[in-house]
């Protein structure tokens, strides 16, 4: 008698112990809301993919002509903590070390979604986000700078959400003697 006692203390034990494990894995299971940078930041990982660019300059530039076009492709990488943004110039070959191949870097650091530019200028300015209310638009401003600063760097950032198959950039570069440089970039997703 006493051992059948003793075996149903041991099995009540044991199933307490269980049940008490299951209850506090569900409550760390649960996840916390996503914070407005990662909500900002999950819209942008929408955009993945290939874009053609209508591109306009103020000032207008002889390269960037208005209308000119560009590629843009946007990958989502770092099993999806990082998207990582490319402009190629249509009809010049794949050579980072000839032509403008700018890439930028867009990831959730904390509470804030960051934007690190690694510019043909040869510097690296970060941008920091702020999202309008309705979602659509994130704007991302001058945080600081590494790298030279003699030929400018990029100062300001807005991606705008029309829709999954549209969306428009607009670029701020601050040149040499902080006098800007205005491109706007019209998206449409590649076919």
């Amino acid at each position: 008698m006493k051992s059948l006692r003793f075996l149903l203390l041991v099995v009540l034990i044991s199933l307490s112990t269980v049940a008490f494990a299951q209850s506090e894995a569900q409550k760390s299971s649960v996840a916390p809301a996503p914070s407005d940078a990662q909500k900002s930041f999950d819209k942008l990982k929408a955009l993945a993919g290939n874009w053609q660019a209508s591109v306009t300059t103020d000032p207008p530039q002889k390269e960037m002509g208005d209308g000119a076009m560009g590629q843009v492709s946007l990958r989502v990488t770092s099993r999806g903590n990082a998207l990582v943004h490319e402009m190629h110039e249509v009809g010049k070959p794949d050579d980072p070390t000839r032509y403008d191949h700018p890439v930028t870097m867009l990831y959730v650091d904390g509470d804030r979604l960051l934007l690190t530019h690694y510019c043909d200028a040869g510097n690296r300015p970060r941008m920091v986000a702020r999202t309008s209310p309705d979602g659509k638009t994130v704007e991302f401003d001058f945080l600081d700078l590494a790298g030279g600063n003699q030929h400018g760097h990029m100062y300001h950032a807005v991606f705008t959400i029309i829709d999954a198959n549209h969306h428009t950039e607009d670029w701020t570069y601050m040149m040499p003697g902080d006098k800007p440089m205005h491109a706007h970039m019209d998206l449409k997703r590649a076919q």
